[in-house]
C-alpha cells in the first residue's frame, strides 16, 4: 500500500470493466488500478519486485514463482479461463499440417516458452497426440517472467524486433501460439480442424476449462492486512458474478486445474521441483 490506496493490476475485460469503473473501496481504502496494457506486462514486475499490492497473474507464471519462493499468495479467483486449442495457428496453404499431430519437427513460435496458453497446449499435444515438447523447434520472443527460469535447449530466441505473425506468413515459422485475440487473416488457419470440439474433449476428459489468469497478493499484505485482501477478493468475485462471468471461484472449483497445471509444468521442465496443490495455495 502507498499513499493510503490499494494498488492493483487488473486487466480490463467484459467481466472486470464495470468493477474497475466503479471506483471500489475496500475496508475504507480506495483501490487504485495501475495502467498496464496488455495485462501480462504486469506479471514480471509483480514477480520480481512485488510492485503491486494485488495483481492478475498467469497460472503457470505463478507456479514458477511459487517454486522459486517469490513472496506472493494465490487467491482462489480466476479472471480468465478458456479453451486453448483455438490459439494454435498455421498458414492456410500449409498442406503438411492437417492437425496437431503434424507439429512434430516443425517450427512453432510463442511469445514466451513459459506462457500459460503454450504450457496448456504442450500438455495437450503430448498427452493426446504424442507430440513431445522437445520434438518441436520453438521460437520465443520474450523471456519468462520469473528470472530464475531459462528456456530449454530446443527453444531459441527470435531476432530482436521480430514479429511472430510476420515470420509465420513468411514461412520462417510453421505455426504460432497466439493469446486471447486471434489473427484476422484469411492466409492463416487454426491447426486444430475443429478447435471447439477439441476444447469440449478437454473439458469432458478433465472436468474443467483451462484457467489462464488468477489474482495474487503480496505475502506481506496477506499477513499484515488479511481483511483488505479478503475484502478485495470478495468485491471482485461479486462483480464477476454480477457480470455473468463463467469463471471458477474457490478452491473446490480451481483445484482440478491447479493440480493438472502443476503436474504438466513439472513434466515440461518449467519447475525445478514438483508442487502439491496445498503448496500452491500456501501462504
Amino acid at each position: 500500500m502507498s499513499a493510503g490506496t490499494l494498488g492493483v493490476a487488473l486487466g480490463t475485460t467484459q467481466w472486470t470493466r464495470a468493477f474497475k469503473a466503479s471506483g471500489p473501496v475496500v475496508g475504507g481504502v480506495p483501490v487504485e488500478f495501475a495502467d498496464v496494457s496488455p495485462i501480462y506486462r504486469a506479471f514480471a514486475p509483480m514477480v520480481r519486485e512485488q510492485r503491486f499490492d494485488l495483481s492478475e497473474m498467469a497460472l503457470f507464471t505463478f507456479l514458477q514463482a511459487r517454486a522459486y519462493d517469490k513472496p506472493m499468495v494465490l487467491l482462489p479467483v480466476a479472471v480468465a479461463a478458456r479453451s486453448q486449442e483455438p490459439s494454435l495457428w498455421c498458414r492456410a496453404d500449409d498442406g503438411g499440417i492437417a492437425g496437431p499431430a503434424d507439429l512434430a519437427g516443425r517450427r512453432v513460435g510463442v511469445r514466451a516458452y513459459s506462457q500459460t496458453t503454450c504450457a496448456w497446449l504442450r500438455g495437450v499435444l503430448a498427452q493426446d497426440f504424442g507430440v513431445k515438447a522437445d520434438s518441436i523447434r520453438w521460437s520465443t520472443f520474450e523471456p519468462a517472467h520469473v528470472p530464475e527460469y531459462a528456456d530449454p535447449p530446443w527453444a531459441t530466441r527470435a531476432p530482436a524486433g521480430s514479429d511472430m505473425l510476420a515470420m509465420l506468413r513468411a514461412g520462417d515459422l510453421d505455426a504460432v501460439i497466439v493469446g486471447n485475440e486471434p489473427p484476422n487473416d484469411p492466409a492463416l488457419r487454426q491447426v486444430f480442424p475443429d478447435p471447439e470440439a477439441a476444447g469440449a474433449r478437454f473439458r469432458a476428459a478433465h472436468g474443467f476449462v483451462p484457467v489462464n489468469h488468477l489474482v495474487v497478493a503480496r505475502r506481506d499484505l496477506v499477513l499484515s492486512r488479511p481483511e483488505l485482501v479478503a475484502g478485495f477478493a470478495e468485491a471482485l468475485v461479486a462483480a464477476l458474478q454480477a457480470a455473468g462471468a463463467p469463471l471458477p471461484v474457490g478452491r473446490a472449483a480451481l483445484d482440478p486445474a491447479i493440480e493438472l497445471a502443476a503436474r504438466w509444468a513439472f513434466d515440461q521442465g518449467l519447475l525445478p521441483r514438483a508442487l502439491s496443490v496445498d503448496e500452491v495455495w500456501a501462504h
